[in-house]
């Protein structure tokens, strides 16, 4: 497109170039040469005529004409619009007039000033080519800006359209078909060009279902599979009853525990599925603070809590996933610190404040911000079963119960806050 312009410019330089050649060489012209023969015969005359020169007639010779004595004083005149400014000799000279001297053998007698007919033809043929060459340069004017409209329509336009074409293509905006007419220049390309964006915009629809049905999939697994796990700690709950073995009751707490972490692994790998289908539904109600008990003890199968008092107050929150929330905080503190667990309430600007803080090693400064990124395993994670996304879904379900969850690293431990909203 620009070598276009250019090539467009050069040309256009190239037409003006020669138009002012012609105009310069038009100007330069002057004509023919005035007949000699015929200015002899006139100053012959006036020489003759010279002691009456007031009564001496220049219509024989010439239409204006100006008789100056040797001492420049103004003898005989019939000037009229050529002549007119004419006040002396010099002037006369100035003007492109003939200035004919006039003699009488050696005595110059004065000088006759006349219109130069070659001058006045010129002017008038100038005066016309001058005309020609503005309304040629007009007409290459109009001629270059309807061309340079006929090229912005055809060529620019369309192809700025097809730059913003293929720079939506590439930021994925499938959807805003490529409207160019097939007219012009590009037109023979617009219907691939669409083709090609249909193709990619369904090609990309197909991933999305798959990746979808994946998810689907996935969901379907995880909630299939919380059903056995549910078996497995039930029998372990009636073994536990049953057996006396001291060894036997060991291995089948171990399996117990094996199988709790096992569902909540899965829970966490069902909530992001949903999460990522957009089916994680949060349904907040008015609830009785003091449920919270309830919920911590139903996580504490170690026995590893100490709990604090919860003042008096309702809240709003969605009492099962509430429940998912501090089983994946207690969960966590049992798989990386394994000590006592301190859980604290206090009321806080329309907030009932819930802490939960272990004792373990806990995790550097610089990576707090980062435990509750969907995926992310800590440096403390290392030959520990998980998944990386206990903490993102605790984090994501307190944002849609509009709470709060913060995560902080103390000199000793782990400190998980959950900021619960009052009704």
């Amino acid at each position: 497109m620009k070598t276009y312009s250019k090539a467009l410019f050069l040309v256009i330089a190239l037409m003006l170039t020669v138009i002012t050649a012609f105009t310069a060489i038009t100007v330069s012209y002057r004509g023919t040469q005035t007949n000699v023969t015929v200015l002899n015969d006139m100053t012959e005359t006036i020489r003759e005529q010279w002691e009456e020169i007031g009564s001496f007639d220049s219509s024989p010779y010439a239409s204006e004409m100006l008789i100056y004595s040797s001492e420049n004083f103004l003898l005989y005149s019939t000037a009229d619009h050529t002549l007119a400014g004419v006040d002396s000799p010099a002037k006369a000279m100035q003007e492109g007039c003939l200035c004919l001297p006039v003699h009488d053998g050696s005595r110059f007698l004065g000088t006759v000033v006349i219109p130069d007919p070659a001058k006045a033809d010129y002017d008038a043929a100038r005066k016309k080519l001058v005309a020609a060459a503005a309304v040629l340069l007009l007409g290459l004017l109009l001629a270059g800006g309807l061309y340079g409209l006929y090229v912005r329509n055809t060529i620019i336009l369309p192809f700025r359209k097809m730059e913003r074409f293929a720079a939506d293509v590439a930021a994925g905006r499938l959807d805003t078909p490529l409207m160019l007419e097939k007219s012009n220049l590009f037109g023979a390309f617009t219907q691939s060009f669409d083709i090609m964006r249909e193709e990619l915009r369904a090609s990309r629809q197909r991933e999305l279902e798959l990746k979808i049905k994946e998810k689907e999939l996935i969901a379907s697994l995880s909630h299939d599979l919380k059903t056995p796990i549910t078996g497995i700690k039930l029998l372990c709950e009636l073994m536990a009853v049953k057996v006396r073995d001291e060894y036997v009751l060991s291995k089948v707490e171990n399996i117990h525990q094996k199988a709790e972490q096992i569902n909540v692994l899965v829970a966490d790998l069902l909530a992001s599925a949903l999460d990522e289908l957009g089916e994680m539904q949060v349904t907040c109600r008015d609830e009785p603070a003091a449920m919270l008990h309830e919920l911590v003890a139903e996580h504490d199968t170690r026995q590893l809590v100490r709990e604090g008092a919860i003042p008096p107050c309702m809240i709003c929150a969605d009492r099962l996933r509430l429940s998912q929330i501090i089983g994946n905080i207690v969960s966590n503190s049992y798989k990386y610190a394994g000590t006592a667990i301190d859980v604290g309430y206090r009321l806080r600007e329309g907030c009932l404040e819930m802490t939960v803080r272990d004792y373990g090693e806990g995790i550097p400064e610089d990576e707090i911000g980062l435990v509750t990124t969907k995926f992310y395993r800590g440096a403390n994670s290392e030959g520990k079963d998980g998944s990386g996304l206990g903490l993102y879904i605790a984090s994501l379900l307190m944002e849609k119960m509009n709470g709060e969850l913060i995560c902080s690293a103390r000199e000793q431990g782990f400190l998980v806050t959950l900021l619960l909203p009052l009704s």
